[in-house]
């Protein structure tokens, strides 16, 4: 009994598949929710707000930026963390034209710019994140988060998944090349 392997195209539609899947969550995470890892009625802290209760005057109270260094949260970290999410979305946007080429039958460096989009995507993600924690790590907990930070964690596993997905991918089919060759270069 043999064990076929899944076809090309099934392989680069899971891709795809799992790519859009990516790109839903980002946005999910940083457009319809406005990039808020915590939204909850008295504590509102994303990447571009930043509201805290103020008990004095009964309501949320959202900080300018000049008032984020009093609070001891750096300007240019939150900055820096933005870039870091938003330029990953970007990324990921770019990566279902990437895998134009992986459909022609010739090209040996086919995969390398699925790979570099993906490589960037999940570096720029992970490290904005971390970042923003880093900058926000006093008023954060693990139970305040909610279903954004979920959906910006499982973008950054899908993109590592899919980063291994193309590696694995890549040297199959390198391999399968390998013995289509050498099986019309030995003499029969």
């Amino acid at each position: 009994m043999t064990v076929s392997r899944p076809r090309r195209a099934d392989q680069l539609l899971s891709l795809l598949t799992m790519i859009f899947v990516v790109i839903f969550l980002l946005f999910y995470a940083l457009y319809w929710k406005h990039g808020n890892l915590i939204d909850l009625p008295d504590q509102r802290i994303g990447f571009f707000n930043f509201c805290l209760w103020d008990e004095e005057a009964g309501s949320l109270h959202c900080h300018k930026s000049s008032e984020l260094e009093a609070l001891g949260v750096s300007q240019a970290g939150l900055a820096l963390a933005r870039f870091g999410v938003y330029a990953a979305l970007v990324f990921t946007l770019f990566t279902p034209l990437s895998l134009v080429p992986v459909w022609s039958k010739g090209d040996k460096g086919k995969w390398q710019p699925l790979m570099a989009f993906l490589v960037i995507a999940s570096t720029l993600l992970a490290g904005g994140l971390s970042l923003f924690f880093t900058c926000a790590r006093k008023w954060i907990t693990v139970s305040l988060l909610g279903l954004e930070f979920l959906a910006l964690a499982i973008a950054q596993a899908l993109l590592i998944l899919l980063l291994m997905a193309t590696v694995m991918f890549s040297q199959r089919e390198e391999k399968d090349k390998k013995e289509l060759e050498s099986c019309y270069a030995s003499p029969s």
